[in-house]
Formats: structure tokens, C-alpha cells, sequence
């Protein structure tokens, strides 16, 4: 089975046989005892799934969790948590948990657990509007049968206006969750749509005043 995991754990024995067992079934894994260390790995490859501890030395794994939705809506995160009761389980599937899986935790059940979701990933991982088609897994994106190449930050915003289909998204929507910018007054936005229409994607609108939308 293919697929790209992370994981957050501060505990390295856990985090070596969560990574041991998920190998030996043919996923990549990766594991990251900071908070720090999975942001910086996030920001040079965007995983299938993540499986997030909660509580960490330099941070909350809901935080991370909240971030990875908001940025890379396509993740699928499971919460690792010794922390059982039901409130904190409700929390985390608030913030878009997509599973929260107890400690002490069974290996064989979390590798089922991940190999379904990994399942669910790879059925929804190809976005198709019209002759636009973007395939989140490969970060690939072809119009009219041919590719086309965009960088890491064109493919993230592509992706993110074609999740959100038929919404009008503001410019400090777009710029905090595509760059991290909060109120800032750039052009970088602007720029990054006009490389995608010159590309011959006609399907971004200018919703004057608010920001864009993506039609078919």
C-alpha cells in the first residue's frame, strides 16, 4: 500500500514502533518528536495522513491538527492522546479530526485505522472541474489532457479554490491560508492568480471588492 504519514510524538519508543509497524506494511512514515520538526518537514512535503499527539513539549497537538486543516485541507489527522474523555475527544473531531485513537493504543488496530483513511485519502485525492484536473497525492495539475507547471504555492491555491468550489473567498482568507499572512497588503496573491490564468485557467473570477471564486 502507498502513502506518506507523520507522525507527532514526543515519546521516541512510540513513535519508532508506530513507524516500524507502518513500514513493514509498505507506508512511508515518517516520525517527528517536536512540533517544531513536523512543521519544518510540512513545509517541505505535505503527507496523506497525520497522526498528531496531543500533549508535546513545545506545543498542543489540536493546534497543530487546526493548522494542518486550515493550511493542507486534504490531510487526513488522527489524534494519538492519552487523554480519553469523551470532551477532549468531541474537541479534537470539532477542530477536523478525521479519528482519535486512545493511548494505550493497540498497533494492529492504529495501522487498520490508518490504512483506512489512507484508503478514503486516495479516493478523494483527484480534484476534476471540466478539462481541469489536479491530483493532490502527485501534486500535478493538467488542462485539456496536457500539464501544466505550477509552483508549490500555485498548486496550493489551485487546490484550495477548486476544495472550495462556488464560494467567494476573501483575499485574507486566500493570503492567511495559503502564505500565513494575516491583514497584510501585498500583491502576492494577485500575481500568483495572474501566472494561473495566463496558464490557461480561465475558471478563478474576480468577485470585486471580497476576493475570488472558483467556477466551472
Amino acid at each position: 500500500m502507498k502513502g506518506c504519514v507523520y507522525v507527532l510524538e514526543d515519546d521516541v519508543s512510540i513513535g519508532g514502533l508506530v513507524k516500524f509497524s507502518l513500514e513493514r506494511e509498505g507506508i512511508e512514515c515518517f516520525a517527528f518528536p517536536s512540533v517544531k520538526e513536523f512543521k519544518n518537514a510540512l513545509g517541505e512535503k505535505t503527507p496523506d495522513l497525520a497522526l498528531l499527539d496531543v500533549m508535546l513539549p513545545d506545543g498542543n497537538g489540536l493546534d497543530v491538527l487546526k493548522e494542518i486543516k486550515s493550511r493542507y485541507p486534504t490531510v487526513s489527522c488522527i489524534m494519538l492522546s492519552a487523554l480519553g474523555q469523551e470532551a477532549d475527544k468531541v474537541r479534537g473531531l470539532d477542530l477536523g479530526a478525521d479519528d482519535y485513537v486512545a493511548k494505550p493504543f493497540g498497533v494492529m488496530e492504529l495501522v487498520a485505522r490508518v490504512k483506512a483513511a489512507l484508503r478514503r485519502v486516495a479516493g478523494n485525492n483527484v480534484l476534476s472541474v471540466g478539462d481541469l484536473e489536479l491530483n493532490v497525492s502527485t501534486m500535478s495539475v493538467t488542462l485539456k489532457g496536457k500539464p501544466l507547471e505550477l509552483n508549490r504555492k500555485e498548486f496550493e491555491l489551485l487546490a484550495y479554490c477548486m476544495k472550495n468550489e462556488g464560494i467567494v473567498l476573501s483575499r485574507n482568507t486566500l493570503l492567511t491560508e495559503i502564505w500565513g499572512y494575516v491583514d497584510a497588503e501585498t500583491r502576492t496573491l494577485d500575481n500568483h492568480i495572474a501566472r494561473l490564468r495566463k496558464l490557461g485557467i480561465e475558471n478563478i473570477e474576480t468577485v470585486f471588492g471580497v476576493g475570488y471564486r472558483f467556477k466551472k
